[in-house]
């Protein structure tokens, strides 16, 4: 089975791309801290990635994957690359009319995303002028969708996976030799991920290029092909997007309370390593297999990839999820407790931390169920899932930020959406015969748990001699937590081979070639 091989090359190079992020958290924490000014950024960076999922990587990894190699099998490489050249001058077109547009209305935008900063006007230009500065970021990152799509297509994971490490590269550069006040660092940042978005375009299509792949900009036309991509895109792209979708909704209600965008933001950065190097990458790797054994009439086939996918996703996530539940405050006060980070910042962004984790298995569920849909050209039925997710993120969210929970319940509310979303998802698939649980799944599951819940009691008891394990490694939180996280590692390992949760033979078979 290929699935785990694929899964893994996107994994670990979203693996350097996250942990390149930590490095950039680690040194923005410290310079911008969680104040009025880090919540003018983040809002700022939070809305171009918004839209950059949503219009973007959900539409192309939903509908433009099953068709551009459906075209491919059925019509040649020909015809392929012709639908390619005109997707890409269409979804081009519209996006610089549409980044454009957000530009100049984005005065009255921010009243929505920043409701927060109206109070202050000088918070609120900036809040603006940082965003205006990152908006082009969505237009060249819908190009790099589209041929991140493309090479996943030809089974070229690599390069698409590797592509975001380049922004971190540069931010990470920005962050190290910039020294400027906040306000200038940060428009500095703004103007970086904007860099970053053109040369991880450049970075895409010479990709393209080096596979014979041709494309070329033509005059838009709403040809047959493209029309049946904005079908199947729209809902696919609000389904694909639904978690980034909360975040942005959290984000704005957050904005009302003086730092917890900010402490929001750092918390789910946390979070975003294993969803990233676990969920999207099974989910990138999944689509196309599902969408070849489908078009074969492999039904067996498509069955047995998606148990596959959900065994190896909950194998890796849950660990990750009781890891982040159980020491927060370890966690976050060893990355981020420096420069203008605070002890009060660390409390607060280790109580949000808490939420999101236990959201993390059903934010992970859904990106591999989403492809048993997607893959039969359905992406209506998890845009409707998406959209009560949203529904309830934003009731249940209000409801509990106006409560004694305060801005806790943002997250909260996140984690109960991305429940919901993730039952709907399974619930649907299982009564349409598409997901049958086999036998070997749900005992793996059941190992899985055990051996997470020993892990997770071990590190938690780790946590408590937190003070005993900094002495040791000479004073530094950080090292102290590398070494809780590599003990708990191979705490989980040991249980997961010794109760065959995983077993050797299949691991080997799993990252064969072919």
């Amino acid at each position: 089975m290929r699935l785990l091989r694929s899964s893994a090359v996107v994994g670990v190079f979203t693996l350097m791309s996250r942990l390149l992020g930590f490095v950039r958290e680690i040194l923005l924490a410290a310079a911008i801290g969680a104040g009025p000014i880090a919540d003018a950024f983040f809002t700022a960076f939070q809305f171009p990635n918004l839209f950059r999922r949503v219009f973007a990587e959900g539409a192309f990894n939903s509908a433009f994957v099953p068709l551009y190699a459906g075209r491919m099998e059925a019509e040649g490489e020909t015809e392929a690359q012709r639908f390619a050249r005109d997707v890409v001058s269409v979804l081009a077109t519209f996006m610089l009319v549409f980044v454009v547009a957000a530009q100049i209305a984005m005065p009255w935008l921010m009243y929505a995303l920043g409701p927060g900063f109206v109070g202050d006007p000088g918070l609120f230009e900036l809040a603006i002028l940082l965003t205006q500065v990152t908006m082009p970021y969505l237009l060249m990152m819908s190009v790099s969708a589209m041929l991140s799509g493309i090479l996943n297509s030809h089974d070229r994971f690599a390069a698409a996976a590797a592509a975001p490490v380049l922004l971190n590269v540069i931010l990470i550069g920005i962050l190290f030799f910039g020294e400027a006040p906040p306000e200038t660092l940060v428009l500095w940042l703004s103007i970086g991920i904007t860099v970053s978005g053109v040369v991880q375009t450049l970075w895409l299509w010479l990709a393209c290029r080096r596979i014979g792949i041709r494309l070329g900009f033509r005059i838009p036309r709403l040809t047959p092909g493209v029309r049946r991509l904005i079908v199947l895109g729209v809902p696919g792209a609000i389904a694909a997007g639904v978690t980034q979708i909360n975040i942005v909704v959290t984000g704005s209600i957050a904005t009302l309370q003086e730092g917890a965008r900010s402490w929001l933001y750092y918390a789910d950065r946390l979070y975003q390593l294993p969803l990233g190097v676990i969920g999207i990458a099974m989910g990138v790797a999944l689509l196309p297999a599902l969408s070849k054994r489908l078009r074969a009439g492999d039904d067996t086939g498509a069955s047995d990839a998606m148990n596959r996918a959900l065994e190896i996703s909950m194998g890796l996530t849950l660990p990750s999820a009781v890891a982040l539940a159980v020491i927060p405050h370890f966690i976050i006060t060893a990355l981020y407790q420096r420069g203008a980070f605070t002890a009060l910042d660390a409390e607060m962004a280790s109580a949000a931390l808490v939420a999101f984790a236990i959201g993390l298995p059903a934010f992970v569920l859904i990106k591999v169920l989403s492809p048993g849909f997607f893959a039969r050209q359905d992406t209506s039925t998890p845009m409707k899932f998406a959209t009560i997710g949203v529904v309830v993120n934003i009731a249940l969210g209000l409801g509990l930020f106006f409560s004694p929970v305060g801005f806790v319940g943002l997250a909260i509310a996140t984690a109960t959406a991305g429940w919901i979303n993730a039952g709907l998802l399974g619930v649907v698939l299982h009564r349409r015969g598409l997901l049958e649980f086999d036998a070997r799944l749900k005992s793996k599951l059941v190992r899985i748990g055990l051996a997470t819940a020993i892990m997770g009691a071990a590190v938690a008891a780790m946590g408590t001699q937190r003070a005993l394990l900094t002495g040791w490694t000479g004073g530094s939180t950080l090292l102290a937590l590398i070494a809780v996280v590599a003990i708990g590692g191979v705490i989980y390992a040991a249980l997961a081979l010794a109760t065959g949760a995983v077993r050797m033979g299949e691991l080997r078979k799993a990252l064969k070639r072919g």
